[in-house]
């Protein structure tokens, strides 16, 4: 579906459970963090219901996320039933890695076609205090699970912390170096979480790397479906990508809509509120006005976010499903 500034909406992001077990600093407070009751977050059928619904407006790639979207009773069960509506071309999954070792073979044999795990750093100790108390091998072991699975991409996701960001570019960096394995550096967002931190630059993370590996070029090849854009440096098998929402703001080609844990249905990562998908169902609504509904709101995606002047309180990303 195309919406009011004519941009292809094909793509919707949705959040699982806004649990996690793990408590990244730039993602929700280390304690007194109000998770959903369990009575207000989508029923699985409801989740199949509104993909439908989606998928007759055009929406083909579906991201699961969370929260930790592994920690979901059944969500390999749900991936499934997800990747066979009639429509859906590709499902994806954002996750801390931890769990991966136990839940890949069911993810795979599900119908995932590509991860992405989120990994800062390769320091244990700064892993350790970012995440207030996760155990940097656990989320390597899920990295290396993952990569043992040929067809699947592999990407990792880096949120850079701005004292230490050359040390921690060149080591993530070496991930991509003998494995298909595509590094991406993501600007910090000013959402949920206060925080002083300055982005990182993209061009000045492709100096450092110049200066390493040589020239970077441009990658035509289509790595994801998301905002993502990649360059491809000598002597690495794996891309090096950037989401640089702050610095080279890629509104104008969005094409994504998300879908919280609780049903709010948001066009943007900054929309504070979103219309209640799950009310609207519990209310009984017929699937053709689901429909109406989602493509009306689609219609009236934003031209583009305004985070650069503006923070969207919340008590985290997990809240608004980032």
């Amino acid at each position: 579906m195309v919406d009011g500034y004519g941009r292809i909406i094909d793509y919707m992001r949705i959040s699982v459970t806004d649990c996690c077990n793990l408590r990244c600093v730039y993602c929700m407070p280390e304690s007194g963090v109000r998770f959903a009751p369990q009575k207000s977050l989508l029923t699985d059928g409801e989740i199949v219901r509104i993909i439908n619904a989606a998928a007759r407006t055009g929406i083909s790639h579906i991201k699961v996320t969370g929260g930790e979207p592994l920690l979901r009773d059944g969500v390999t069960t749900l991936i499934h039933q997800v990747k066979e509506i009639p429509g859906i071309e590709t499902v994806s999954l954002t996750t801390n890695g931890i769990l991966l070792p136990e839940c890949m073979a069911e993810l795979y044999e599900a119908g995932i076609s590509s991860i992405n795990i989120s990994l800062d750093t390769l320091d244990a100790k700064r892993y350790r205090e970012l995440t207030r108390g996760g155990v940097l091998e656990h989320a390597l072991a899920g990295l290396r699970t993952a990569a043992t699975y040929p067809e699947m991409k592999v990407k990792v996701n880096a949120v850079l912390d701005e004292e230490h960001w050359e040390e921690d570019v060149m080591a993530l960096t070496y991930l991509a170096k003998e494995n298909k394995v595509h590094v991406r550096f993501i600007e910090h967002m000013p959402l949920g979480i206060e925080s002083n931190e300055t982005p990182v630059a993209e061009q000045d993370i492709l100096k450092l790397l110049r200066q390493y590996y040589g020239e970077s070029k441009p990658c035509r090849e289509k790595i994801g479906e998301g905002p993502g854009h990649y360059f491809a440096f000598p002597g690495l098998v794996g891309r090096i990508g950037f989401i640089s929402a702050m610095s080279h703001k890629f509104c104008s080609e969005c094409n994504r809509i998300r879908l919280s844990a609780d049903g709010k249905l948001r066009m943007c990562l900054q929309s504070k509120d979103g219309i209640s998908l799950r009310d609207i169902i519990r209310n009984h609504v017929s699937d053709e006005e689901l429909v109406e509904i989602i493509e009306k709101s689609i219609r009236q995606k934003p031209e583009g976010h305004c985070m650069n002047v503006q923070r969207i309180e919340a008590e985290g990303m997990c809240q608004i499903g980032g």
